[in-house]
């Protein structure tokens, strides 16, 4: 039995419409949680509204949303009122363009939905969209409406379904400048770059979620086991963090031996990379040729 839709509404490439249904694609549920409890009676705590000049506590039908026009002073915004924003994306998801996948910038990422047919009737139009998409190999972009919230969508074919990602808007993103502009540039020797391209060689690899292992979620559920039955938990001895410099490239090498690389396949790669490069620019060199002679 499938979960309860979280939003329903019509899926739009042009003329072509149908009903259709969304599903979060990521979920909390498994994750450890913990509850405020009093420490004297093990009961339950639950949090009340206070009313920040007064201290009176307020009940819930006196709560309201208001936006903050300046300090301490606010306009209530009714749950009717809200209603008054009316746009397509309400109960649409109208696909707009179709653009590479490459180009979308990973950090626009937001979060994930399933999007299903919804009902019979609506499985033929949903396949002809489905599979033109999957011929296209592009991802379609469309605007839709999500509590209260108007999101970009990229959308894209995901077995017999489609996946939805919400995108965040460029306002959302702190500029990496900030960060990075204080990034000096050192001089590195291309002794120190082979050296750590090998290692990245020796840690070679394809993307496969299955051997994710979140190892706190499992301590903790130990460690919650553990206490529960009555048994003491002892605290580990805390590792001191060495604090002298370490030459950079005693760690490369170091960590080459511990790769059971040695030199020798660090040799052997410096000499593919160099022959690949070697072999790259003789093909540019021969291309240019033949422009020349064309």
């Amino acid at each position: 039995m499938a979960p309860r839709a979280y939003w329903k509404g019509s899926l739009k490439l042009s003329l072509v419409a149908c009903p259709v249904v969304l599903y979060p694609a990521a979920t909390t549920a498994e994750k450890t949680r913990f509850h405020l409890i009093n420490r004297e009676t093990g009961n339950r705590l639950k949090q009340q509204m206070i009313d920040s000049e007064t201290g009176d506590v307020v009940e819930s039908d006196q709560k309201g949303r208001g936006y903050e026009l300046r300090k301490g002073k606010y306009v209530e915004i009714e749950p009717e009122e809200l209603e008054a924003v009316q746009i397509e994306s309400n109960h649409t998801i109208d696909i707009e363009s179709f653009v590479p996948s490459e180009e979308i910038d990973q950090r626009y990422l937001n979060h994930p939905y399933y999007i299903a047919p919804d009902g019979k009737a609506a499985i033929d139009a949903f396949a002809v969209i489905r599979d033109a998409m999957k011929d296209q190999d592009r991802v379609a972009l469309a605007k839709i409406v999500l509590t209260n919230r108007e999101h970009v969508m990229a959308i894209e074919p995901l077995g017999k379904g489609l996946l939805g990602t919400t995108l965040r808007y460029p306002y959302e993103l702190r500029d990496e400048d900030q960060f990075f502009d204080d990034i000096k540039s050192p001089k590195v020797t291309k002794d120190m770059i082979d050296l750590a391209g090998h290692i990245l060689h020796t840690k070679a690899a394809h993307f496969d979620p299955g051997k994710f292992k979140d190892e706190y979620e499992n301590a903790l559920k130990a460690l919650v086991k553990r206490k529960a039955s009555g048994k003491k938990i002892e605290l580990p001895e805390r590792e001191e963090r060495p604090s002298n410099v370490v030459n950079l490239m005693d760690a490369l090498k170091q960590s080459l031996k511990g790769r059971g690389g040695g030199k020798t396949q660090a040799k052997s790669h410096a000499r593919r990379t160099t022959g690949r490069r070697r072999s790259t620019k003789k093909t540019q060199r021969s291309t240019a040729r033949h422009r020349k002679a064309g």
